[in-house]
């Protein structure tokens, strides 16, 4: 992903999702086949032994009719087979308009009430989860056999005709319908309640027994839908960040964003104004993580206050290098979990009429993208209104349509061999840098026009990304010189794609990544450019960025905890990457905060356990600002490896 390429909706991400979001219609249709497999289910259970109960029951049940005089069903039988046309009328009315009436309710609250459908829908699955658990357990056989042939005759009590007819009338009259669609309905119960006897030989108590279902599922779901919201458990993508940190590996991200204070001076006070006004926007802002064992991933939980005297602190320093300094020190310290995950140092003293304002997110929270649209929140021009995008990322679908899901399906099939013959199963391991193992850090800043590498990447016929990879890559074997040893001729490196969808809030990951081996030995750099855009062919392929992105996803989601816990550890760190390079998408807008402009944002990327690099570029006004976050391992000085990557990128566009 090149600083220039297309990320998907990278605006949108300022935007909240909208109440009331309409559920995916393939979902529903997934449930509603899951019922009738159910049903099916229990129709296929040995039939010998559940006729034997169900005469009996049938027996118990036609007995206490008797004894409350409500044995009608023979006298109304009769009198509707002496009328062929109207019992014909009946069988139809049995067979197709009690199912009729149900779908067609669920479509138009899908379609006109989605507010409504979640509560009526999940009314309807419980009437038909009792029923079928009735059927099973205490099968029931109607009073006469021969029209029965059409139907399970086994499954009388409750009557499920009945059952669904009289769950449309409740939900007609919650949703307030026209008064001439609830008086058709009203006949229409009645009509069943009619049929259902004396032309399907139920007895008046099958039909008398579906009251009590109906109702006790309505107030179910109703009192479901207003219990207040449950605590928002963490995703699994989410949750693997949280799996993977460790003490000499904390992960939280950011940004260094310069201001020009020259005119207009920041203070303190001012930003905790600024955050407090905009809290509402900014859920994380004011939620922390609540643990909950270790077979349950954690939740978030509002928290009682801000300590703004903890999250929004002042620090100066010593010139440029003394910043550098400074956010490798809390780079390498872990934010405590009783508390926001979030924090924000306002620094003066790097330069003369500059502030800096270091903003520390946890991985936890967001991606890469998200963080940077957290912050980007906070500033004017104001984030684009919901649905809006700044940057035109052509048509977007509210769900992909079957044929595209099913080529996806197929693509990340293909993705998934791919990445295990990229992983080099049985082959030796990638070439490991030298790495100190603790939790000192070092950092570096570079800027450079965002020109240049857009000239170079157009030159060569490559991507602005190819480019920040050689240069990396470049910087890397001019500047890495192993005691004792040879430097290794390659590095394999994790490149963050993104796979966040139009209208997907800041919060969560989005991000997947795919595997690259930049080299790193001795050679031209025009040639190492080209080398590198070969390789990273890969990224583009798309199957291996959805592959990932599955198991990311979908598998972590139905791992255990403990188990997805151990999977994000063994995948993510020196085992099978040494560092991370990533290309942020560029802004193409001027920005200010409270008023004062923003010259420009160095990225701050976490180091994976046991991988001694991370570097990061993002593009702000006309500039490329590059963060460098390296293991004092494998550089003592992180602004050495910065000018070496300058360098290359200055010799591939003088050459």
């Amino acid at each position: 992903m090149g600083t220039q390429d297309a990320v998907t909706a990278q605006d949108a991400v300022l935007a909240r999702d909208g109440t009331g979001t309409r559920a995916r219609a393939s979902g529903e249709v997934l449930l509603g086949l899951a019922l009738f497999g159910l049903y099916s289910l229990v129709a296929m259970l040995p039939e010998q032994a559940r006729e034997h109960a169900a005469r009996r029951h049938g027996a118990l049940v036609h007995g206490l009719e008797r004894a409350l005089h409500l044995d009608v069903e023979p006298a109304l039988n009769g009198w509707l087979a002496g009328r062929p046309g109207l019992r014909l009328l009946a069988d139809y009315e049995y067979a197709t308009t009690y199912a009729a009436a149900a779908f067609a309710l669920l479509v138009w609250l899908f379609l006109r009430h989605p507010e409504r459908y979640r509560t009526a829908r999940n009314a309807f699955v419980m009437i038909n989860v009792v029923a079928i658990a009735c059927f099973a357990l205490f099968p029931v056989a109607p009073w006469g056999s021969p029209p029965a042939e059409r139907a399970d005759r086994l499954a009388a009590v409750p009557s499920l005709p009945m059952a669904w007819t009289l769950w449309v009338g409740a939900e007609l009259a919650r949703a307030k319908a026209r008064r001439w669609v609830r008086a058709l309905n009203g006949a229409h119960i009645a009509v069943t309640a009619y049929v259902i006897v004396a032309a399907a030989d139920h007895h008046v108590l099958d039909a008398v027994a579906a009251v009590p279902l109906v109702a006790l599922s309505v107030l179910a779901a109703g009192r479901l839908a207003a219990r207040p919201q449950a605590a928002e458990r963490v995703p699994a993508q989410d949750a693997f960040f949280l799996a993977v940190e460790t003490g000499t590996a904390p992960q939280h991200a950011g940004g260094v964003i310069m201001l020009d204070t020259s005119r207009r001076a920041l203070g303190r006070l001012d930003l905790v104004r600024l955050i407090g006004d905009r809290l509402d926007r900014l859920p994380r802002f004011r939620q922390r993580l609540a643990d909950r064992g270790r077979w349950r991933r954690p939740v978030w939980l509002d928290h009682p206050a801000v300590d703004w005297s903890w999250h929004v602190t002042e620090r100066d320093v010593d010139g440029m290098d003394g910043l550098r300094a400074m956010i490798a020190e809390i780079q390498a310290e872990p934010l405590p979990r009783d508390r926001p995950l979030w924090r924000m140092i306002l620094v003066t003293g790097a330069a003369p009429g500059r502030t800096t304002l270091v903003f520390l997110m946890h991985h936890v929270v967001a991606d890469g993208v998200g963080v940077v649209a957290q912050a980007i929140s906070l500033m004017e021009p104001a984030a684009p209104a919901p649905g809006a995008s700044a940057v035109p990322d052509g048509p977007k679908e509210a769900a992909p349509p079957p044929r595209r899901r099913v080529r996806e399906a197929l693509a990340g099939v293909v993705g998934l061999a791919q990445l295990a013959a990229d992983s080099g199963v049985g082959a030796a391991p990638p070439a490991r840098l030298p790495a100190a193992g603790t939790a000192e850090r070092r950092f570096g800043t570079l800027r450079i026009p965002l020109d240049d590498p857009r000239t170079i990447a157009r030159r060569h016929g490559t991507r602005v990304s190819d480019v920040v990879m050689c240069a990396v890559a470049g910087g890397l074997a001019r500047t890495v010189r192993p005691a004792g040893g040879e430097p290794p001729r390659e590095c394999r490196v994790a490149v963050p794609l993104m796979m966040r969808s139009p209208g997907q809030g800041m919060e969560g990951n989005h991000t997947t990544a795919v595997m690259v081996d930049l080299p790193i030995g001795a050679m031209p750099e025009a040639e190492r450019l080209a080398e590198i855009a070969r390789r990273s062919r890969v990224l583009r392929s798309g199957t291996r960025a959805l592959a990932a992105w599955f198991v990311m996803r979908q598998v972590g989601r139905l791992m255990p905890a403990p188990l997805h816990a151990r999977f994000a550890r063994a995948v993510y760190g020196g085992r099978f990457l040494q560092g991370i390079v990533s290309s942020l998408p560029a802004s193409r807008e001027r920005l200010l905060l409270t008023g004062v402009p923003v010259t420009g944002v160095y990225p701050v990327v976490p180091l994976a356990p046991g991988a001694p690099l991370a570097v990061a570029a993002l593009g702000v006004d006309r500039e490329l600002c590059f963060g460098i976050c390296a293991d004092t391992g494998l550089v003592d000085d992180a602004g050495a490896l910065a000018a070496a990557v300058r360098d290359v990128v200055r010799e591939l566009r003088d050459e």
